[in-house]
């Protein structure tokens, strides 16, 4: 078994997601008393919020990769960014480090093209959504990702899941707005949703709505799962 190496606390709460997540699907395949071999490196998000608001992606890129190292010393075989944001940097990441990156945006990509669909929501954070690291990997598999039109839908994401879910806080008020939105873009021609932050399943799930349902903390955990297993 490969050690995987995490990058959490981005924010804790889907840290812990990742960890039971991987955990269990490792002991699903072996049984007995296996589970996984991992590193956590847990960053007090404040540090990461910081420069977030002032949009220095430099600092995060420096703080992330000295995090990186500091598991790829310790032993780990491979990088889980546990937060698509994170992966704004990854490609940046990856040229630093000795070791591969699962990436997010790759794995939920080959996930949509098996359901052959071509257009889907993407959700997330303000940057995920506005910037271009994620659309242009479901480009690479020739699905088109839509965002909401309204800049006020965008910042009310970026801000409850910052400032809501990131901290474990579910208001039915912010689902219901949530909902809302996806509905917005189902009218749109979406085929499908990606929860593109990963604390999104947090409030949002398949039995919520009536469209595929895509969500990346699962969809990575099992990428991860399966780069710690393959000989």
């Amino acid at each position: 078994m490969k050690i995987l190496g995490l990058i959490g606390g981005t924010s804790w709460v889907s840290t812990v997601d990742y960890y039971k997540l991987i955990n269990q699907g490792i002991n699903e395949q072996l049984g007995g008393n296996n589970f996984s071999e991992c590193i956590i490196y847990s960053f007090n998000f404040q540090d990461i919020r910081n420069n977030l608001d002032k949009n220095d992606w430099n600092a995060i890129l420096k703080m992330v990769v000295t995090a990186c190292k500091k598991l790829e010393k310790s032993g780990a075989k491979g990088i889980v960014l546990c937060a698509n944001t994170m992966h704004y940097i990854a490609d940046k990441i990856q040229s630093e480090i000795n070791i591969p990156i699962i990436h997010i945006a790759t794995e939920t990509a080959i996930e949509i093209k098996k359901s052959k669909l071509k257009k889907v929501a993407l959700l997330g954070t303000r940057f995920t959504m506005e910037y271009d690291f994620f659309k242009s990997k479901l480009k690479e598999f020739g699905i088109e990702a839509i965002v909401p039109k309204n800049p006020e839908d965008i910042n009310f994401m970026h801000s409850t899941i910052l400032d809501e879910l990131g901290k474990g806080i579910i208001k039915s008020k912010t689902k219901a707005l949530y909902l809302s939105i996806i509905e917005e873009l189902k009218h749109e021609g979406a085929e499908g949703v990606i929860a593109g932050c990963t604390e999104i399943p947090l409030i949002i799930n398949q039995t919520d709505i009536d469209l595929p349902y895509f969500d990346t903390t699962l969809i990575h955990g099992k990428s991860a799962i399966e780069f710690a297993l393959a000989e």
